[in-house]
C-alpha cells in the first residue's frame, strides 16, 4: 500500500468509531419523549406500593398488639398520634411503648376516631368501626385504595378496594 491509501483508509476508520451531532440529539429527543410519557406513570406506581405498604404496616400493628395482648395477659391499646391516624401511631401496654410509626404525608388513613384496644384474649376490647381503616392517596384518585378491618377473632385482614 502507498502512503496515500494509508491516509485514506487512517481517516475512514477513525469516523466509522463516533457520533454526529445529528444522531446524538435524534436519540435524545426520543429518550425525553418517552422519559415523559413514563415519568407520571411511575409516580403513579410509586404511590399504589406506598399506599400497600401503609396497609401492611397498620396490619402488622394490629397483629402486634394483639399477640403482646395474649403474651402479657393485659390489654394492648393502638392509638393515634396527635393530629389523627396518618400522622402516625403508637402500640403500648400501661406506661410501656412497644412501637411507634411516623408520620405518613400524602395518604389519608381513615380510622377509628378513638384507640383499638386488644383483651388479654386476642379480641377487641369495643369495636372498630365496621369500616375498619382505609388508605388512599391525598393526590392522586386513581391510586387503588386498601382497606384493613378486623375479624371477630381479632386477626387482621387487608383487602384491595375501599371499606
Amino acid at each position: 500500500m502507498n502512503p496515500l491509501q494509508n491516509k485514506i483508509k487512517a481517516r475512514r476508520s477513525s469516523r466509522d468509531y463516533g457520533f454526529t451531532l445529528i444522531e446524538l440529539l435524534v436519540t435524545i429527543s426520543i429518550s425525553v419523549i418517552l422519559m415523559s410519557v413514563a415519568v407520571p406513570s411511575f409516580s403513579s406506581f410509586v404511590l399504589g406500593q406506598r399506599v400497600k405498604a401503609t396497609a401492611y404496616d397498620v396490619g402488622s400493628a394490629l397483629i402486634l398488639a394483639r399477640s403482646e395482648a395474649i403474651k402479657r395477659n393485659s390489654n394492648v391499646i393502638i392509638s393515634p398520634l396527635t393530629g389523627g391516624w396518618q400522622k402516625g401511631w403508637s402500640v403500648s401496654t400501661g406506661t410501656s411503648t412497644l412501637n411507634t410509626h411516623e408520620a405518613l404525608p400524602g395518604l389519608t388513613i381513615a380510622g377509628p376516631s378513638g384507640n383499638v384496644t386488644f383483651g388479654s384474649s386476642g379480641r377487641l376490647n369495643g369495636v372498630i368501626s365496621p369500616n375498619g381503616f382505609s388508605i388512599s392517596a391525598t393526590s392522586d384518585t386513581s391510586v387503588t385504595q386498601r382497606c384493613v378491618s378486623v375479624d371477630l377473632s381479632g386477626l387482621p385482614n387487608s383487602k384491595i378496594g375501599a371499606c
